[in-house]
């Protein structure tokens, strides 16, 4: 039987979800307005929030921290990279809205977008698996994550494809590149998590992060029309709260020791 205080917390989710998906709305049909900058900060930190705090629950402040560290750096380079080279996305560059950039390539911004993505896509398949194929299904279920994301992200021109693409102006290439980013990503996630992620029970509030930026893109994907994207961030959402549902249903784990 779930545990009464998880089912009590699911529905504050249920209407940040539901709030998020509205906001797509304000983004979509108001993107130049004053303070959009400021704004999108907000949302991210707003997103990003419950995956960081599960992240330490789950395996103690250092590792944790570790781990978010690793897969920030992470991401900051491989981002770098590809906006610098074109490898492993293809040519595209990252457009005002997101702010301020480092080195002129990277928004500040990056680990509150997509640190929180991997957090969720490997707590969906960590316990269930070999750490393997834990890796594989999550660097997989990201880039599905992307096929929602890509679209209204260059409707809204937070990033700009130099050359455009067959998928709502997003090159296959991006998605090459994601899945050997994402297998990375997860791996790192993974091993450094150790066997406070792949032999306890996994927080449920691991996956709550991945369920706010679906519902934050599902809204941006209807109110812009783009009606594949809009129907996958559907299908992962249900596929995401099923999952979350059950491990709600696990016993809780006692917080890692701060030492861990």
């Amino acid at each position: 039987m779930p545990h009464p205080a998880r089912t009590r917390r699911f529905p504050p989710l249920l209407a940040a979800c539901l709030f998020l998906l509205v906001s797509g709305y304000f983004v979509v049909r108001f993107p130049d307005a004053p303070g959009a900058e400021t704004a999108s900060y907000f949302f991210n930190l707003l997103i990003a929030l419950p995956a960081f705090i599960a992240l330490v629950r789950q395996l103690g402040p250092a590792r944790a921290a570790a781990a978010l560290a690793a897969v920030s750096v992470f991401g900051y380079l491989i981002e770098g990279v590809g906006v610098a080279t074109g490898f492993p996305y293809g040519d595209f560059s990252y457009g005002d809205p997101l702010g301020p950039k480092a080195f002129g390539l990277v928004p500040f911004l990056l680990p509150l977008s997509y640190v929180p993505l991997v957090i969720g896509t490997v707590a969906v398949f960590a316990g269930r698996w070999t750490v393997l194929r834990t890796i594989a299904a999550s660097a997989v279920l990201l880039v599905l994550v992307d096929g929602v994301l890509d679209p209204g992200a260059v409707s809204l021109r937070f990033w700009i494809w130099a050359d455009g693409g067959p998928y709502y102006g997003v090159p296959l290439s991006n998605y090459a590149g994601w899945l050997l980013s994402g297998l990375c990503a997860a791996a790192l996630l993974t091993l450094l998590g150790g066997r406070r992620l792949t032999r306890r029970p996994v927080l449920p509030g691991l996956l709550d992060s991945l369920l706010l930026s679906l519902s934050f893109w599902l809204g941006v994907s209807i109110f812009s029309a783009l009606i594949f994207p809009a129907l996958l961030a559907a299908a992962l959402l249900a596929f995401v709260v099923r999952r979350r549902i059950a491990l709600a249903a696990v016993p809780t784990p006692a917080p890692a020791a701060r030492h861990a």
